[in-house]
């Protein structure tokens, strides 16, 4: 990126002159654009970065890492000079070619751009993370397994085949480069990435091996290698993790960061355990450029929304966020913590693992090898002048008396719990042994929270469902004839499936009196429950059909993600 773009920024008292030279030194040696340095390394947060850029060039900002391109654009469009410029086409407006770009004063790749297509080009401004995954996604072609597994059996499984008739134990040590073993690894990571996966499992049974992506909290096989082919994959993944490969009896936890060819880099999160037919691989893909740290764009509705600021903006007190593994609780976390992340704010968090880097936060890992804890780590903070604190989990009566008692001491505590919906933390709480005036006089809101996934746009179309299907959501047949209900159709962008993307949805209660006082007399969740509803608290399954009104989603993700409580 060039300076010119680095003096708006100063000019706007984004970034000091200081700044600007450090971020300057840093894209010349990373090879990154500028703005991308800026944020990287935690000068400025990306909005107000891309806000500046995009009111000085009087152009719009998109994220177009998700963005689907007809296929004649992306053929319109040479990769080379896509890659080489940080560029992406979108579409078209006024016989113009619509382009995202990570530098608008970049005249070369504008005029690059206009020779090679013979068209005049109309920009919009996208970050250079997000342009590098569309591209990514819109230049990939479908991944060659089988090609690739026909080379592993032509040039790797005789040299499998022998050491594993000689040893039991670690087949692979040293791989080559270019062995075919090592392509079909790296095809299925960015294959993940390609279809937005967020973990990839690698499974051993009896009869079989298979490779499956949860893609919108939904699991899908994408392959199945030969069974023979279980030591060597296992082994290449675990070296690129920094596992022992030796180790096959106890689980162990590594991380992978692939460079793709664009230069974007991904974290993948490993874990490897042992079943009764070898090790299972599940890694969790980390991807920065998705994480929404905007509180307002988290999907609360409006009440929602109210209820959770005022509650994080208390100077002390408890929130808690439940749901179950993979329900987006940490997101709205992180969003909570950049919301309360001021100079003049000092925040702590004790995480399991450290998934993102979040600039101005105190962020610890925990470590029970070690026997550092969530809650060793919750009495270091105290003794550390903390205002806020975020523990990853509350996972024993332990961490949660001391989290309580640090939100009792003038400290805001947030936290998450494994419960079905907001009313059943009390009750979680009180079984693990919380005395009922602790949790009423500490706990200022509860959230629960799921992910529902969103009908794909370009298949979208109109159907009816049944009566019977109606009276179960509650919706009157009469009522139900004056609305529209949508599904997708399936298509190639959504690999059939009908949906793309996911949402969150929310149950939000705030700690009333009335509930207070139900807790210190030991009321039972269907009591708490059905206060929380009198008072206006919307259910999961509220929060759902509202969006399934809205034609966001289907009946059928509404009873999948959701239950009639």
């Amino acid at each position: 990126m060039s300076s010119q773009v680095g003096e708006i920024l100063v000019e706007r008292r984004i970034i000091t002159r200081e700044q600007l030279n450090h971020a300057l030194k840093e894209s010349s040696q990373s090879g990154s654009l500028l703005p991308s340095c800026i944020v990287e390394i935690g000068l400025a947060p990306e909005k107000a970065v891309y806000d500046a850029i995009s009111d000085h060039y009087k152009i719009p900002y998109m994220d177009v890492k998700n963005r689907s391109v007809d296929e004649t654009l992306i053929k319109l469009v040479p990769h080379e000079i896509a890659t080489k410029h940080a560029i992406m086409p979108i579409g078209m407006e006024n016989e113009a070619l619509l382009v995202a770009v990570a530098d608008p004063s970049d005249m070369v790749a504008i005029n690059d751009l206009k020779f090679a297509t013979g068209l005049d080009v109309k920009l919009v401004l996208s970050s250079e993370l997000s342009i590098r995954l569309g591209q990514d996604r819109i230049y990939s072609k479908d991944v060659a397994y089988d090609r690739i597994i026909d080379d592993i059996r032509a040039e790797a499984l005789a040299a499998s085949d022998a050491a594993e008739a000689k040893s039991e134990g670690p087949i692979i040590e040293k791989i080559p480069e270019d062995a075919p073993i090592i392509q079909l690894v790296d095809a299925i990571l960015s294959d993940a990435i390609r279809k937005n996966a967020s973990d990839i499992h690698i499974e051993p049974y009896e009869q079989f091996y298979r490779v499956r992506f949860r893609i919108d909290g939904v699991m899908h096989e994408i392959m199945r290698p030969p069974i023979k082919l279980r030591n060597p994959l296992i082994s290449r993944i675990k070296v690129m993790a920094s596992l022992d490969i030796s180790e096959r009896r106890l689980p162990q936890d590594g991380r992978i960061k692939l460079k793709m060819s664009s230069g974007v880099a991904m974290d993948f999160r490993v874990n490897s355990l042992p079943t009764l037919f070898g090790e299972k691989i599940v890694m969790r893909l980390l991807d920065k450029s998705n994480l929404q740290l905007d509180i307002a764009k988290l999907g609360f509705d409006t009440r929602q929304l109210k209820d959770f600021r005022d509650a994080i903006h208390k100077p002390f007190g408890m929130i808690l966020v439940t749901g179950p593994t993979g329900s987006g609780k940490s997101t709205t976390l992180y969003s909570a913590l950049t919301e309360l992340n001021k100079v003049t704010t000092n925040i702590f968090t004790a995480e399991d693992p450290v998934e993102y880097n979040l600039p101005g936060i105190n962020q610890v890992q925990v470590n029970d090898e070690i026997d550092f804890t969530f809650a060793s780590a919750l009495r270091a903070f105290l003794r550390q002048d903390p205002d806020v604190i975020m523990v990853g989990e509350i996972r024993d009566v332990e961490t949660a008396e001391i989290a309580i008692k640090a939100s009792l001491t003038g400290h805001l505590v947030l936290s998450t719990l494994h419960t079905n919906d907001a009313p059943s933390t009390i009750g979680r709480l009180l079984n693990m042994g919380i005395e009922p005036f602790l949790i009423a006089s500490s706990l200022n809101l509860v959230i629960a929270q799921r992910l529902l996934r969103k009908i794909c746009q370009n298949c979208t179309e109109d159907y009816q469902p049944t009566s019977e299907v109606l009276k179960s959501l509650g919706i009157p047949v009469e009522a139900a004839n004056q609305l529209v209900f949508k599904k997708g159709a399936g298509c190639t962008q959504c690999a059939g499936t009908g949906y793309k993307g996911r949402m969150a949805i929310y149950e939000v209660m705030p700690l009333y009196d009335e509930i207070r006082a139900m807790i210190f007399r030991r009321a039972s969740v269907t009591e708490i429950k059905q206060d929380a509803i009198q008072q206006g608290v919307a259910s999961l399954r509220l929060s759902a059909i509202n969006r399934l009104l809205d034609g966001i989603t289907t009946v059928e993700e509404v009873f999948r993600v959701t239950d009639s409580g």
